[in-house]
C-alpha cells in the first residue's frame, strides 16, 4: 500500500495551499495582533494563545500576494516549527486530504526559493503548493525575531 501524507488544504485568494498535518496544531478564527516593532517583515504580530506567544506571520507578504488587514472572517492556522510557535493568516481551510506521497512533486524540482515550497499536489480544483513551516522564515528572519521576542518577553518581566 502506498504511504500517504496527511494534508491541510487552505485558501489564500483563489489560490488553494497546504501544509502537513504533522506542522499544524489547530485552526481558529481570527484575533487581534498586537504589532511587533523591528520584527521582520513577514511578522504581522503576536497574540497570547493559552499562555504562549504566537508570532503571526503573513503568507501574503512571503508569495507576494496583495496584503490586506486581518478582518474577522480569516482563520489562524497554528502550527509548531523547530524553533517556535506560528500562526498563518488565511482566508479560509478547506479540510484535510490524504494524497499519495509518491504523487507529491517536491518543491526543489520546479522552485529555486530557499524558502517555504516543500512541493506541490494536483487535485481537480488546480495545483496546490505545500508549505513547510520550518523553512518558511530565513535564517536571518529567525535571528531577529527570537531577539525582538526576547526583549519583549524581558520587557513583560519587568512591569
Amino acid at each position: 500500500m502506498d504511504e500517504m501524507a496527511k494534508l491541510l488544504i487552505f485558501r489564500l485568494d483563489q489560490y488553494s495551499y497546504a501544509l502537513h498535518l504533522s506542522q499544524v496544531d489547530c485552526v481558529l478564527r481570527a484575533v487581534e495582533a498586537a504589532p511587533l516593532p523591528a520584527a521582520p517583515g513577514i511578522v504581522v504580530g503576536v497574540f497570547d494563545l493559552h499562555g504562549e506567544i504566537v508570532s503571526l506571520l503573513s503568507l501574503r507578504k512571503r508569495l507576494g500576494l496583495v496584503l490586506r488587514e486581518v478582518d474577522v472572517a480569516d482563520v489562524f492556522i497554528i502550527g509548531r516549527t523547530s524553533r517556535r510557535v506560528v500562526g498563518l493568516q488565511v482566508d479560509d481551510v478547506v479540510g484535510i486530504i490524504e494524497h499519495p506521497v509518491k504523487r507529491i512533486v517536491p518543491g526543489d524540482q520546479f522552485c529555486n526559493s530557499p524558502f517555504q515550497i516543500d512541493g506541490a499536489i494536483q487535485l481537480d480544483d488546480g495545483l496546490v503548493l505545500i508549505q513547510d513551516l520550518d523553512r518558511f522564515l530565513a535564517a536571518d528572519e529567525e535571528c531577529v525575531l527570537d531577539r525582538v521576542l526576547g526583549e519583549l518577553q524581558v520587557n513583560a518581566a519587568n512591569q
